[in-house]
């Protein structure tokens, strides 16, 4: 039960005050003397380790919550593992047995936290509240005082669209410092549980970024509650959640978690920060940029790269015209790419685009920070709202998505081709192969000759698996993605010896 008394002076927020008689809180097996963490932390490690341990256990607890019927007369059940609980106790149990390794992760994590923020000594309790700013306010209340009030709709409008074109998804994020990601990890994983919606979250304290599918109702309250929380006041507005239909369907279920990035560049953001993105262009500022290359294209030494930033799967099956595409698998690798290709972007000035947007903050701060380009500039919103406003401009074909949809058509283009046989197709399906993950584009002609797979390879394993079935359920690496180059390069390689070729 929440308690009015702070495990230490600064650090009082009530999900981390919880008395859990069951913790054994005296355990130190995770504290490593010699570790760069401990020596981080001052005289009272054990204490703070101990604070932080709590705070992790009760938050894991608390994104577990679930109503209990009226009838039950309780107030919360729990939720986890495909188990229903309906005491603390069990609860408890479950996770102090099955969830160890994810609570010490917590508390490692919330350890850092308070080496690197290290609160003032000065009890909040103390503080005279105006002066304190918005997010101590908040933790001052119980994650519900955080919740809409969903009191006049009945749980059928919430969930409606859940299995039909009448739901909604959203795609959003915003970067701006935040002092306890964990408390909004909670805010956010009971909020979205109350309008039963869907999807992935990430929180960091650089920010947030989510995707997260339910019925209209359940969209439109969610943004509400955003809005509102002082944590994003002035800093999301209305424009920057970027709606598609679907629904809670499109994805298999709700996750959200605290992480060092809310985009994986694979850089910590104390190196490489949003704050020094590239210069921001509306939709319309970039269609025209794109018009304006397209017809200098003719032009040899032209000045500026239209680039794509996203990974080879998403614009394989659509792309802005012109564009140049790394061939990279993930996100991570674009440093990488940028650094061995850094002759291609001097002078020049780089026009960037990715999905939504986020992508394009950082890694338009990792370019620019290379200092070879002219001009950096980025889509605000990424396709995304490009395409809200110009279904039939210069981006041909479909836009990816991170859910079950895969794609969203705008237009009637078609840039791709079956694996196959060559036809034009862009519909991704998953690779027939047991425990592979890979996207594979077989038209439906193929399909019906059993061509199911991402290669060839991957299609003779899986005939192999399905006459003796492994009991292994985790996923592999398949040979055509171990085969192609990580990072691949855009500049002609000379041998040695060889003299540069003057008309290149």
């Amino acid at each position: 039960m929440p308690s009015s008394t702070s495990p230490g002076q600064g650090d009082g927020l009530e999900t981390c005050a919880l008395r859990l008689a069951d913790l054994d809180l005296r355990d130190t097996t995770y504290i490593n003397p010699s570790s760069s963490l401990k020596a981080e932390l001052d005289a009272h490690t054990k204490k703070k380790y101990a604070f932080a341990k709590k705070k992790a256990f009760a938050l894991f607890v608390k994104t577990r919550e679930v109503p209990a019927p009226p009838v039950e007369c309780k107030e919360k059940w729990w939720r986890c593992c495909q188990h229903l609980f309906k005491d603390q106790t069990g609860i408890h149990r479950h996770v102090a047995t099955q969830h160890a390794d994810e609570v010490c992760h917590q508390t490692a994590s919330i350890l850092k936290q308070l080496a690197v923020t290290r609160r003032p000594s000065k009890s909040l309790k103390s503080a005279d509240p105006k002066n304190l700013p918005e997010d101590s306010l908040i933790h001052n209340h119980e994650v519900s005082a955080w919740l809409p009030d969903i009191s006049s709709f009945c749980p059928d409008e919430l969930k409606s669209g859940q299995g039909s074109g009448e739901g909604e998804v959203l795609l959003f994020y915003c970067y701006h410092d935040l002092d306890d990601p964990h408390w909004l990890c909670t805010w956010q994983m009971a909020l979205c549980r109350q309008l039963h919606l869907t999807g992935k979250v990430r929180i960091a304290t650089e920010g947030i970024n989510g995707t997260v599918g339910g019925s209209r109702l359940a969209t439109r309250l969610y943004v509400e509650a955003m809005l509102s929380c002082p944590f994003f006041k002035g800093y999301l507005c209305k424009d920057d959640f970027k709606t598609s239909r679907g629904g809670a369907h499109c994805f298999p279920e709700l996750r959200v978690g605290v992480f060092e990035e809310i985009v994986p560049l694979g850089i910590s953001p104390s190196q490489i920060s949003y704050k020094k993105p590239g210069i921001h262009l509306s939709p319309a500022e970039f269609h025209k940029e794109v018009e304006k290359f397209l017809s200098q294209a003719s032009e040899e030494q032209s000045d500026t790269i239209l680039l794509d930033c996203r990974n080879f799967y998403e614009s394989k099956i659509g792309r802005f015209q012109g564009c140049l595409a790394p061939d990279i698998r993930k996100f991570s690798y674009f440093p990488s790419y940028v650094d061995r290709n850094l002759e291609l972007f001097r002078e020049k000035r780089v026009l960037m685009y990715c999905t939504g947007g986020i992508r394009c903050e950082r890694g338009s701060a990792y370019l620019k920070a290379k200092g070879v380009c002219k001009e950096v500039f980025q889509l605000k919103g990424g396709i995304h709202k490009y395409l809200e406003a110009f279904p039939d401009g210069f981006y041909k074909g479909k836009l990816f998505v991170f859910d079950e949809r895969y794609a969203l058509a705008y237009n009637s283009d078609v840039v791709s081709e079956c694996s196959y046989c060559g036809a034009q197709w862009d519909q991704y399906n998953l690779c027939s192969t047991p425990k592979c993950r890979q996207l594979v584009l077989t038209c439906p002609a193929c399909q019906g000759q059993g061509f199911t797979a991402c290669c060839a390879t991957c299609q003779d394993k899986g005939n192999r698996q399905a006459s003796s079935p492994s009991k292994c359920s985790f996923k592999e690496e398949c040979a055509c993605t171990a085969q192609r180059p990580q990072v691949p390069s855009e500049l002609p390689q000379q041998r040695p010896g060889q003299e540069p070729d003057a008309g290149v």
